[in-house]
């Protein structure tokens, strides 16, 4: 028998490679290089006789697919609804964060409303895991949990409880099959034991929640192609020292994508944010310069956020750019449109942009109010606190159109906001724009406009 051949595997992107090396040439990462011995395997393949696939025409309906609420409404939102059976969920996010206390809540609530729910940890011994259930007072739910790490022998338990609703496996990176020669966590093992689990789920007809964790460059451990075996993908987002939590949609093939469920980690553990808006602008000053109010819209639902800007002189000529919240290198564009286009001058200064409350915005219609703070910190001339931003800037200074304004609108005043600064409207067969009572528009179709207003004066572009 001819001896195996050992292959080299990329840890971060699972790419294979005849020898090592200590560089990845297909994702660029160093010392990701692992040797992993193939799986044991006859030496030949065997001649098999398939069936006939049938196929059917496009033409057809079927109706949407039944869900089960977990009775956490923030979760169920990013979800889609609730959980669909025989779906796969990955759940991602850094290591404490609150991934095992978001599921062990949704997994408690599930089982108190009749459904049976398993819970499978492979980082914690079961007296950790009923800790800290008593310290979130769910020490009363009927949730079945076990320790385990060896998938053989979780799967024959899976394969026998076909009346399960949902399973949660804490975590991916922690199974172990013994049919892979290689240690829990490499790419073989995550990607061979996350296979063996949405077989069987998809089999027995239950949800299963796979916990993953996150790099230091915040892409889940182990390979990528983990992210395409599942139905759905959320991320949980968040600073550990702060108390708002985002969890966040990136795929859902039973939902929108880029949907967010907002938490708030306080000791009795998650608490759904029903109004993040109104968490976001709860400590809010509006007599300050450098800050301005956008109206985003995350997923489906619209939400007002903080922006806050801070210029520091800098005279050595090296000025740091440092942002918290948003896209840095969106900053340095807004930057030199502002300085080219509308003659704000910022290259002897610091610019520090922090998002108020954690969140992440990457829209482009960000880009008016975090021009509004820029110029307001420059000027030193506030903003008007009740006035929120949203726009598209491009690098002529022409401010673009944003789809669902009349969402970001209507939240604004909900909040009691009475102005809007918003592009302005084009005669290009759009449908009007219908203020909601007690809002003002201001339409303004170049930057430099908004300098302008800022200055006192009417800046033409």
């Amino acid at each position: 028998m001819a001896k195996p051949t050992p292959r080299f595997v990329c840890q971060a992107c699972g790419a294979l490679g005849p020898k090592w090396t200590g560089r990845c040439e297909s994702c660029g990462e160093w010392n990701t290089i692992v040797e992993e011995a193939p799986a044991a395997g006859p030496s030949h393949a065997r001649k098999t006789t398939g069936r006939h696939v049938d196929f059917v025409s496009l033409a057809g309906s079927a109706a949407p697919p039944p869900r089960t609420g977990t009775g956490i409404g923030e979760f169920d939102r990013v979800l889609g609804g609730g959980l669909v059976p025989a779906s796969a969920v990955l759940l991602a996010g850094d290591p404490g964060i609150g991934k095992s206390t978001l599921l062990l809540q949704a997994a408690a609530a599930l089982a108190k409303s009749g459904h049976r729910v398993l819970y499978v940890s492979g980082e914690e011994a079961v007296e950790q895991v009923r800790l800290r259930a008593r310290r979130l007072g769910l020490a009363d739910a009927p949730l079945e949990l076990a320790a385990a790490i060896n998938l053989h022998d979780i799967a024959a338990s899976l394969e026998a409880a076909r009346d399960a609703a949902m399973v949660v496996i804490d975590s991916i990176q922690t199974m172990w099959l013994d049919s892979i020669d290689s240690a829990p966590g490499t790419v073989s093992q995550v990607r061979g034991a996350a296979f063996e689990l949405i077989r069987i789920a998809k089999a027995s007809r239950f949800s299963v929640v796979l916990v993953g964790h996150v790099t230091r460059e915040g892409t889940i451990a182990g390979p990528r192609v983990l992210e395409h075996m599942v139905d759905t993908v959320l991320y949980f987002e968040g600073d550990r020292g702060h108390q708002f939590r985002i969890l966040r949609g990136v795929k859902n093939r039973f939902g929108a994508t880029d949907e967010i469920g907002v938490f708030e980690m306080t000791e009795a553990g998650l608490a759904e944010v029903p109004n993040p808006s109104a968490l976001f602008l709860a400590e809010r000053r509006g007599n300050v310069a450098g800050s301005a109010v956008f109206a985003g819209v995350e997923g489906t639902r619209p939400v007002l956020v903080e922006v806050q800007c801070l210029l520091a002189a800098n005279p050595q000529g090296s000025p740091r750019r440092a942002v918290v919240g948003w896209d840095s290198g969106r900053l340095s564009m807004l930057l030199a449109v502002l300085e080219t286009r509308c003659g704000l001058r910022l290259n002897a200064s610091d610019v520090y942009l922090n998002v108020a409350g954690g969140l992440r915005i990457a829209e482009p219609a960000a880009d008016l109010a975090i021009a509004a703070a820029v110029i307001s910190a420059a000027t030193g001339t506030p903003t008007d606190p009740g006035m929120v931003f949203f726009g598209e800037v491009g690098l002529s200074g022409e401010v673009r159109q944003v789809a669902q304004a009349d969402a970001r609108l209507k939240e604004a005043q909900k909040l009691g906001f009475t102005a809007a600064c918003l592009p302005r409207r084009v005669a290009r067969g759009n449908r009007p724009l219908f203020a909601p009572e007690g809002i003002a528009l201001h339409e303004i179709g170049h930057l430099g406009d908004l300098v302008g207003r800022f200055a006192g004066k009417t800046t033409k572009p």
